[in-house]
Formats: structure tokens, C-alpha cells, sequence
């Protein structure tokens, strides 16, 4: 019997990814976020970009949350320009395109980028410039080319998302597949965005919703029944719908209860979009070992393994997937799951879901040696 194949941090970049949840502000270089500041005068924590890289992740596991919330002041006061905008996204589409994602979509809310004087229109327009530019220079070079596309989110606390969720229509064929509400959950439910929901909804358009991370399954509740989201956003306090039997163990699936909404998501086969090493540092899991993730794999919902932010966790998708294999002892056949579990829940179309998984991320799991 052949012996199983290692799972090394360079095997696991190797292979093909999905990327569902992923924040451009979230995702800078902490060189260009220099360069960018110095720009335009903007002040920062740290003066060299090792000093500043480890500022974000530092701030981000503070436990503060005032702190926490800084690090986005700095990244969203580099990102008012459009040429900013369009660089911040090129890099993007390369950081994934080197990390082994072959599809993702990377959410922002263009709301927060008016401060330069642009417009809504225009600050779509130079992220997709930018996003355009690092798929063409993909495309024409080695390794696999990536597909990178547009979720625009608005604020749950402002009053727009009526608004953006017309830009996302608006802008459907331009490079924007779908819309997402963020921000803080409690006090702010997504009921108070019903009309941009139906908006979506009348447009034939998808969309995703923050739900289940910072408050439980009342917020999920509201997202699904009656906003009507494709996706949800996190989700991972789904697991307080999940009732361990007497073994009072993760592991022990065979005695596990799962109450009504928790059974209707893994019916309905809704999408989990789930960022273990942002949900650790928020505090919707303990720690990897600890995460909700390991369970609802395995009891087969509809998981997916997210970044969330890169900047302030730190991380990539190969740091995700490469803990969730120390974690659980996951193996390429449970990557390549999670993998085609993203593609299958993707906003692109069908046609071009199906031809990523059947001629991109299947033959790639078999070139790392998954038979």
C-alpha cells in the first residue's frame, strides 16, 4: 500500500484553492501600506514593514477591539486614491495567485473609499483596473491563471446598502458577482437591509451576509429566512444549534443532535464561510484545535476554509488549510473537499464553476498525489 502523501506547507500552496471570504482592506502589504501613507501623509504605528506587519497581527490579537479596529483606519486611509485602489487590487490578485488560489472573491465596501473625492462608480471601476491588470499578468506567465472577482459590502451601521446593492447590479457584467452586508453584528441585524436584499433578490442577484460570528443563530436565522442569503458569512455559531450526546465530545458525530436551523443549513446545503484563524482572534473559537470547523466538516455541512483578513491574521490559505491538517489531521482528499465545496458555492456561473473544478482543481489534487 502506498504510503500516504506529506502534507508540507509547499505541497499545500501547490494545489488549487478557493477563496470565498476575503477583505481587500484587509489584505494589504504592509511595504505598500508604507508607501501608500507616505503618499499621502497619512501617520503610522511603525516606520519599516516587518515593524508594521507584525503591528497589524499584534493589534488584531490584542482582544482589543477599539485596537482592533484601528488597523482598518490605516489600511482604508491608503485606499481613497484611485490609483491606490487599483494597486492595492493588483497586488491582491498576485499575493493569491502565489499562494495557489485559482478562484476568489474579495469583498470590500466602497463606501468607506470616498474620501478622496471619489465616487461610488469610480472606486469600482479602480479596483476592477486593478484586479483586471494582475489576472492579465497571471495569465501570461507561469503557474495557474486566477479569476478574481467583486463582492461590494455595505456597512451594517450606515444607511447605503440599498445603494451599493444597486452598484453590485449596476455593475454584474463588469466584474462584481454579488453584494454582503458587515460590520458589527449586535444592534445592528440584518433585517434593518431588507430592501437592498430584495433588490438582489427581484435582480436575479446573489449575495452573502455576515452572520453567526460576533452574535449566535438569531443573526443566522434573520440572514437565511428572511433575507434570503445564498452564502453566510462566517456562521461558524452554528455550532450552538449542534447538541454533543453523552460523550460530550466533537468527535463522537454518531451521537450528535442537530436542532432545527442547524439541520436545515446542512439540508439545504448552505455555504459556511469559515476564517479559523480570524474567528480565534475574535473570539467565536477558542482556538484551531477548538474550532467549530472540525465538527461541521465532519458531519458534512457545507464548509469552506476562508482568510478572511491576511493582513491582520497573518495569514493565507495555505496557513489555514496547513493548521486545520495539524488540527484534524485532514489530508488532500479533505482539501480538495473543502476546495470544490467553495467552487460549487462560488457566485460565478454555473458553466465556469464546472469547468474550474473539472479542468483546474480536480486535475491539480491529482498532480499532488491524490488519486
Amino acid at each position: 500500500m502506498a504510503e500516504p502523501t506529506a502534507l508540507t506547507s509547499d505541497l499545500i500552496r501547490s494545489v488549487p484553492k478557493v477563496l470565498l471570504h476575503d477583505h481587500l482592506d484587509g489584505g494589504l502589504r504592509p511595504a505598500t501600506v508604507l508607501e501608500l501613507a507616505d503618499e499621502v501623509g497619512h501617520p503610522l504605528p511603525a516606520d519599516d514593514a516587518g515593524s508594521l506587519g507584525r503591528w497589524f497581527t499584534e493589534s488584531a490579537d490584542s482582544g482589543s477591539l477599539p485596537r482592533y479596529l484601528e488597523t482598518f483606519d490605516h489600511t482604508v486611509a491608503v485606499m481613497q486614491r484611485a490609483d491606490h485602489l487599483a494597486r492595492v487590487a493588483r497586488e491582491c490578485v498576485e499575493d493569491l495567485a502565489d499562494d495557489g488560489v485559482v478562484y476568489a472573491e474579495v469583498r470590500y465596501a466602497p463606501e468607506q473609499h470616498l474620501g478622496g473625492g471619489l465616487t461610488l462608480e469610480e472606486v469600482v471601476r479602480a479596483v476592477q483596473e486593478g484586479l483586471d491588470e494582475g489576472m492579465a499578468a497571471r495569465a501570461g506567465g507561469p503557474g495557474r491563471p486566477v479569476v478574481v472577482r467583486q463582492l461590494l459590502t455595505a456597512m451594517r451601521h450606515a444607511a447605503r446598502s440599498r445603494e451599493i446593492a444597486e452598484l453590485a447590479v449596476a455593475h454584474r457584467d463588469d466584474g462584481v458577482v454579488g453584494f454582503d452586508i458587515a460590520g458589527a453584528e449586535a444592534g445592528y441585524p440584518p433585517t434593518r437591509h431588507l430592501d437592498a436584499f430584495e433588490h438582489m433578490k427581484r435582480s436575479n442577484a446573489h449575495f452573502t451576509i455576515h452572520a453567526g460570528e460576533a452574535f449566535g443563530l438569531p443573526s443566522i436565522w434573520e440572514a437565511l429566512q428572511w433575507c434570503g442569503a445564498d452564502r453566510l458569512g462566517h456562521g461558524v455559531r452554528l455550532v450552538d444549534d449542534i447538541e454533543l450526546g453523552e460523550a460530550g465530545v466533537a468527535s463522537a458525530v454518531d451521537d450528535v443532535r442537530l436542532g432545527r436551523l442547524a439541520s436545515y443549513v446542512r439540508d439545504r446545503r448552505v455555504p459556511l464561510e469559515l476564517c479559523p484563524h480570524s474567528n480565534v482572534q475574535t473570539g467565536a473559537a477558542a482556538s484551531i484545535a477548538e474550532h467549530p470547523i472540525g465538527l461541521l466538516a465532519r458531519l458534512r455541512f457545507r464548509v469552506t476554509v476562508n482568510t478572511d483578513n491576511r493582513l491582520m491574521s497573518g495569514t493565507s490559505m495555505t496557513r489555514e488549510m496547513q493548521a486545520l491538517v495539524d488540527a484534524f489531521g485532514w489530508d488532500l482528499g479533505d482539501l480538495r473537499w473543502v476546495t470544490v465545496n467553495a467552487m460549487k458555492s462560488a457566485f460565478a456561473h454555473f458553466d465556469q464553476r464546472l469547468r474550474l473544478i473539472e479542468e483546474v482543481i480536480k486535475p491539480g489534487y491529482a498532480e499532488a498525489g491524490l488519486v
